[in-house]
């Protein structure tokens, strides 16, 4: 129906709405407009007529609306929360060693302090050219100390986060320029959102994907379908050339036609009409666009979707169907006990009659077929059907329909005009409405859409665990639907290796109870942790997050593969906030925008630019095309970034700890008076020139080469153990820098007293010997070179000369001279060689012991790598156990307050508790093996 523009600007009214929320999933309120457009009527309003902030609007050409809510009062704008920031886990590393390094500096000024007052007290007045007066005033005790701290200010590296920041920049940059994660079918390439947390992808312990649109295509294709106890396409698997019910269709079979119509009409795709004629359908959901799909190449074609009128023709005629247009009628809004959405049509067919075409989920058939007056071989049937097509890995839905009187009509829609009006319960009083309509319907059949899974998945699972992550799969589907994904894609061994642990029940008591025999199964089992994991659905997670927190901690601790099936994204959100209290580094993936609150609240989200549109990939820290890429992601740009920024952050540590060593050293022989050994242009430089080129070319090292990571990916290990950056390694840097600023404090001051030269050219002397030293550092540490590596080192040596050359010949520097007189004398080059061979020969020595005969795993494919020979086995790399901060008893399940609880005996070999164990699933549900639960599987937990 047209409205005039002119009365656009007429229209008078009151919208009765509530006070402004952040939920999106329902906007309860009404619409009176003045006459005389509707006498003053009242329409109702929802979240299906509703535009939320940020919505494109399509499929029209203009709207005409009011603005409820504005800035931050609308729904978008309330529930945008701010992003915690993200702090890697070598971040929070270097913040440590950070604050021991200032603690070590803070004593070493307090006791240099003290030695430099008390030899200035003592020794300083007696010398006769020092020129110490007799007395003086009391804050001259603090002069030596406030001298010792500015020495000693260089201890922490300032540009230590400058310098991160830099080559964490790269690494991103590396990442958006990776060529083998483009996805060529979509030309999407990898892209870095976040640029500070690359390292933390190389230490990633658990996995929580989304499966739909993740794991698999999120391309649904209709494959099977049961009509009236008739099976179709089980033989072909594609139904839709099945010859039996394209035979059903050609003569108009009763009800194969219901069956049709129900599958082109019951949903909210909108058909647009091309400029060629070709019909294209425009749809939310994919699981609708196939159903309509399907339907449309079986002769029953939706081609035309206005007002309230829906079109649809069978075998080109068109059939005209009137049906009243309402938000029960467009979208979801009628919610049985289970809260399943669904979705319903009244409309007025060719005899006037008015019939309910209904379509719902799968999980309320039995609900509905109780009193169903269908022969009990046909229940069992469409049971079977729904069984099989499950066991497939098919997504299922159950069809279904009744005649609707039209007097029984107009007085329901009466009721429900009412309840639809209401601005308190409105939901729960529609559903207790539309229950006066669910009851009797007749069951038309069963589909089946196949969702299938992406390329390389199974693939990708498989070496992700050889790196020791383990996996949770967090799914809305039903729980059959998601067991045969996560067998498909090696996500769970198969029967009979594999073991699921189902945690179900309709009452807590049940859940209770289920819970416990799981919990106590994973402590006593020796199943490897693939070949056991636990099943639990949205409503039991709810009650065990809720009531038993604490001991469904310990059972996440303890498995390391889980399948939550029918979660909710505040679920999914709480299952990695309970991860992540453990002390694991948690990665999350998925595809849509219900998965977007999980991607946030991990460690690092992942998001995939897939057919759900871009909201998980723009929210994510990192956006791949597919979920094979995931692997390249961890193994070749997550290592590599932690390998290189662990180098980058103890040699920042190891240069500056060198020079003020020396300044510490030489205060030794200065009267411990707080002098320094060199100029303030000199230490600039060491810190901004000198010394942080080469380094920062570091971003170009590989241990090992891109194939030989992926070959062995259990390698990550030494990430994920944080094995190359610990207060142990740094204890190596420190003590190397001490030894190395020994080395060049004596050997100068030694040839100082050969030469008798003046302490300038010693203090150059000395930074010549460090940025010698330097040099051969890096070079010991980088693994592969490549000509930009060798031009920054070497040429950062070169430039060394070349800058205090020129200085030198400045008369008004300070340095006049000073390196024309030491690059004539051999003394000089004489005194570099010594402390390069003293400084480096005992590192080389103990590489060389620890390389030729303790090498780690990494040395082995190393050597294997330039040798070029193979790898026969690199062993098992396995963490070291780790138990509870705090033991949780045998018996740790809180109960809710004011229950009893009785628990039935867990180990019993009767018929009834095996049953009552889940036989009949399609794995054992318990094995009676033994396990200590202070296994390697302990991790630390915080207490929640």
């Amino acid at each position: 129906m047209g409205i005039d523009s002119e009365l656009l600007h007429k229209i008078k009214g009151v919208v009765e709405c509530p006070n402004p929320d952040k939920d999106i999933r329902r906007f309860d309120a009404n619409l009176r407009l003045f006459p005389p457009f509707i006498d003053n009527d009242v329409c109702p309003l929802t979240i299906k007529n509703t535009i939320l902030q940020s919505c494109y609007l399509r499929n029209t050409e203009w709207v005409c609306g009011v603005a409820v809510y504005t800035g931050n009062e609308t729904k978008l704008g309330m529930s945008r929360g701010v992003p915690e920031p993200k702090l890697t886990a070598m971040d929070a590393m270097i913040d440590k060693l950070t604050g021991a390094i200032f603690v070590f500096q803070i004593v070493v000024v307090i006791v240099l302090g003290i030695a430099g007052n008390v030899w200035k007290d003592t020794e300083a007045r007696k010398k006769w050219y020092v020129l110490y007066p007799n007395e003086g005033p009391w804050y001259e005790l603090l002069v030596i100390p406030l001298r010792f701290e500015l020495l000693c200010s260089i201890m922490i590296p300032i540009s230590i986060k400058v310098s991160l920041d830099l080559v964490k920049s790269l690494y991103a940059k590396f990442i958006d320029w990776d060529a083998e994660m483009i996805d060529y079918e979509t030309g999407c390439p990898s892209h870095a959102t976040n640029t500070a947390i690359s390292e933390d992808l190389g230490q990633v312990e658990y996995i929580l994907t989304d499966k739909t649109g993740t794991l698999t295509e999120n391309k649904m294709v209709f494959r099977r379908c049961c009509i009236s106890g008739i099976f179709y396409g089980n033989e072909s698997g594609n139904a839709l050339k099945d010859a039996q019910l394209l035979n059903a269709v050609a003569s108009g079979s009763t009800d194969v036609i219901r069956f049709l119509t129900v599958m082109a009409i019951c949903n909210t795709v909108i058909p647009v009409q091309s400029k060629t004629g070709a019909i294209l359908y425009k749809a939310q959901s994919q699981d609708e666009d196939a159903l309509v799909q399907a339907a449309a190449k079986l002769h029953m074609v939706l081609f035309n979707r206005s007002g309230n009128i829906l079109d649809t023709m069978l075998l080109y005629f068109i059939m005209k169907c009137w049906r009243l247009w309402s938000s029960l009628l467009t979208g979801k809004g009628c919610q049985l006990w289970s809260e399943i959405a669904r979705m319903e049509r009244l409309s007025f067919c060719q005899k006037e009659r008015m019939k309910l075409f209904f379509l719902m989920l799968l999980q309320l058939l039995e609900y509905l077929l109780m009193d169903q007056p269908i022969p009990g071989q046909q229940t069992r049937t469409f049971s079977e059907a729904v069984e099989q097509y499950a066991q497939l890995g098919l997504r299922t839905l159950c069809l279904a329909w009744r005649e609707l009187k039209e007097d029984e009509y107009h007085e329901w829609y009466l009721m429900f005009r009412e309840a639809s009006s209401t601005l308190v319960d409105r939901e729960w009083r529609i559903a207790e409405v539309c229950q006066r309509l669910e009851h009797d319907l007749e069951v038309l059949g069963v589909t089946a859409i196949e969702d299938r899974l992406q390329d390389g998945v199974p693939e990708t699972i498989e070496t992700l665990r050889k790196a020791g992550i383990n996996f949770w799969m967090l799914t809305g589907d039903k729980q059959n639907t998601a067991i045969q994904i996560a067998l498909s894609c090696n996500f769970i061994s198969p029967e009979p290796k594999g073991q699921l642990l189902l945690i179900d029940g309709k009452t807590e008591d049940e859940v209770s109870r289920s819970f416990e025999r799981v919990l106590l199964t994973m402590r006593i089992t020796t199943s490897e942790p693939k070949d056991v994991a636990f099943v639990v659905d949205g409503w039991a997670l709810e009650i065990l997050l809720k009531h038993y927190r604490k001991a469904f901690t310990e059972l996440a601790i303890l498995s390391r593969t889980a399948i939550c099936c029918r979660v909710t994204p505040s679920q999914k959100a709480q299952l990695v906030e309970l991860l992540k209290s453990c002390d694991y580094r948690t990665l999350a993936i998925g595809d849509g925008g219900n998965d977007v609150r999980m991607i946030q609240q991990a460690a690092i989200g992942v998001g995939i630019s897939g057919r759900e549109g871009l909201q998980a990939a723009r929210a994510a820290d990192y956006s791949i095309g597919k979920f094979r890429f995931l692997k390249r992601l961890i193994l070749v740009h997550g290592r590599y970034s932690y390998n290189r920024t662990a180098f980058l952050s103890q040699y920042s540590f190891y240069k500056s700890l060198l020079i003020c060593f020396i300044q510490i050293f030489f205060s030794f022989i200065s009267g411990v008076s707080g002098t320094s050994l060199f100029n303030s242009v000199s230490l600039m430089a060491y810190n901004v020139f000198y010394t942080s080129i080469p380094v920062l070319v570091s971003v170009l090292d590989k241990d090992l080469s891109e194939e030989m990571v992926m070959q062995h990916p259990q390698i990550l290990f030494y990430c994920q153990a944080g094995r190359l950056l610990n207060p142990s390694t740094f204890a190596g840097w420190f003590g190397r820098s001490l030894f190395h600023a020994i080395v060049v404090f004596i050997i100068s001051i030694n040839a100082y007293a050969y030469e008798k030269s003046e302490m300038e050219e010693v203090a150059m002397m000395a930074l010549s010997g460090c940025i010698w030293l330097q040099a051969f550092v890096v070079t010991l540490e980088t693994n592969s070179f490549t000509i930009l590596q060798h031009l920054a080192i070497w040429g950062n040596l070169i430039a060394f000369y070349v800058i205090n050359w020129i200085v030198s010949s400045i008369p008004s520097s300070g340095m006049y001279t000073i390196m024309f007189r030491l690059c004539r004398q051999p003394t000089y080059w004489i005194t570099v060689f010594l402390i390069v061979a003293a400084g480096m020969g005992p590192i080389l020595a103990l590489k060389y012991f620890r390389y030729t005969y303790r090498p780690s795993k990494i040395n082995t494919l190393q050597q294997a790598e330039r040798l070029g020979g193979p790898i026969l086995s690199l062993g098992n790399i396995e963490p070291q156990p780790r138990s509870l901060e705090k033991e949780v008893s045998p018996l740790s399940i809180t109960q809710p307050k004011n229950r009893s609880l009785v628990y039935e005996p867990l180990l019993s070999d009767s018929p009834n508790t095996r049953r009552s164990l889940g036989s009949g699933t399609p794995f054992d549900f318990f094995q009676s093996q033994s396990r200590s639960s202070s296994s390697s599987y302990s991790r630390n937990c915080k207490d929640n």
